[in-house]
């Protein structure tokens, strides 16, 4: 698959850091702290692009890539709790080991940035059996997200293994949300998790990602 993103550079002190945005704003996306778990609810195109995204940071180890998502409108059952939070998203490897306190300052520093098309590997090339589940819950197995919060931005740092075995949870939804027939009341939507029982959430809480195509105008 093609994603055009934009790519800005900041420096802050004696250090720079290479930003990746995506070229157009996800409209139809939002980041909701429900402060046990996250959720996130997405249409079909955002969650093709976020998928994209979460496998460009797979590929990214020097980068911080940045899903600027906590101004947009979200639909209506997502934000009836009182004092909900909405929030930007960073993805980066845990290897760049990023202080979240710099990221306020990073972020008022980056321009336009230039636009540029990447080629990343299709959701058909995501193949569920190849992923060694079992060996995820040793206590060996560093393939971990941790999580972060900070200037309303939610930090979520990983190895390229487990960024790139978790974006299919975003091409799922963008290929089975927008022909979902819903078989029961309690699941009006097709949804999917990042959920602690997958031995892939070190420090970190679980995220529901549902699909949505009904949002506020």
């Amino acid at each position: 698959m093609k994603l055009t993103v934009t790519i800005h550079q900041a420096r802050l002190g004696s250090k720079e850091f290479k930003v990746i945005r995506p070229a157009g704003p996800l409209v139809h996306a939002v980041l909701i702290d429900h402060d046990r778990h996250l959720g996130t609810y997405l249409d079909q195109d955002a969650a093709q692009r976020i998928g994209g995204l979460w496998r460009l940071a797979a590929s990214s180890p020097r980068s911080l890539v940045h899903l600027p998502m906590r101004g947009n409108r979200g639909p209506s059952h997502a934000l009836s709790e009182d004092g909900v939070r909405q929030l930007d998203l960073v993805l980066l490897h845990h290897s760049l080991q990023f202080a979240p306190s710099r990221w306020k300052e990073i972020r008022r520093r980056l321009g336009p940035g230039r636009l540029q098309t990447v080629t990343l590997p299709g959701p058909e090339h995501t193949d569920e059996a190849v992923i060694d589940h079992e060996a995820r819950h040793y206590k060996e197995n560093r393939d971990l997200f941790h999580q972060h919060l900070h200037a309303e931005t939610l930090f979520m740092t990983g190895s390229a293994k487990v960024f790139g075995d978790t974006a299919r949870h975003f091409f799922d939804v963008a290929r089975n949300g927008p022909g979902y027939v819903p078989v029961h009341p309690s699941y009006p939507h097709f949804c999917t998790e990042l959920h602690s029982d997958a031995g892939i959430l070190g420090d970190a809480r679980e995220i529901h990602i549902e699909y949505c195509d009904q949002w506020d105008a």
